[in-house]
């Protein structure tokens, strides 16, 4: 196919993503290469992946759209296995099942559908919803270690960051609250224990006091006694 063909086609497709954007995704392609394009998948909110944001990329042949591209995802996420290439309808893996009227919007918004699933699949892996929610909140960090993703997606990278420090302020929040408590804790602690101290003493005073009386009180009834006889 000429240059023109997949050039021209791809353009269309991203003109169209711009203008009617697939629900939780963004996408750009390298300035520098037109077959080479990067999506990030924003977790939908119902769903294990709430709050992460997931990097991968689709590489596209001169044949396209007459062949699938090739699909990978690059940030851990516990569905896809990291820089693998994607066994999906929709990838070069299942040729015989491409249709060339799909665009990047329907290549995308079936690579979140799958994503959503738990079937099995080649590239795919399992882990437990914790793991998920984990990974979705290691994401933020993880992609903005990747150039390309800094270089293609500049306000996801300012997002990222003020949620980053709304984070670090809740925990050195928590971790204020947590140190106060303990030393609260440990303030009544001494206290009682002082309290328990004094009170100890007074009991140990009063105790040797009455002590003392009784033995004057015996010494007395003693000595009457003996006066006596």
């Amino acid at each position: 196919m000429s240059q023109k063909s997949y050039t021209s086609r791809l353009k269309q497709d991203y003109i169209r993503l711009k203008q009617d954007p697939v629900p939780y995704i963004h996408a750009e392609f390298l300035p520098s290469n037109i077959l080479e394009w990067h999506y990030v998948i924003q977790g939908p909110k119902d769903s294990p992946f709430n709050g992460g944001y997931y990097h991968g990329s689709l590489i596209f042949t001169k044949d396209f759209p007459f062949k699938p591209p090739s699909i990978y995802m690059y940030t851990p996420n516990g569905r896809f296995k990291p820089n693998k290439r994607l066994c999906l309808s929709i990838s070069d893996f299942h040729p015989d099942t491409w249709n060339p009227a799909w665009s990047v919007s329907t290549i995308l918004t079936g690579l979140l559908s799958i994503m959503l699933e738990n079937s099995p699949l080649l590239g795919s892996c399992e882990s437990t919803l914790y793991e998920k929610k984990k990974l979705a909140m290691n994401s933020l960090e993880f992609n903005l270690k990747n150039d390309t993703f800094k270089e293609l997606f500049p306000d996801l990278v300012s997002e990222i960051q003020e949620k980053l420090e709304k984070i670090n302020e809740m925990k050195k929040k928590n971790e204020k609250e947590a140190s106060e408590k303990s030393a609260n804790e440990t303030n009544q602690l001494d206290s009682a224990t002082n309290n328990g101290t004094v009170y100890n003493l007074c009991t140990n005073v009063i105790i040797l006091v009455m002590f003392g009386i009784f033995i004057c009180i015996v010494k007395k009834i003693y000595e009457s006694g003996e006066q006596e006889e």
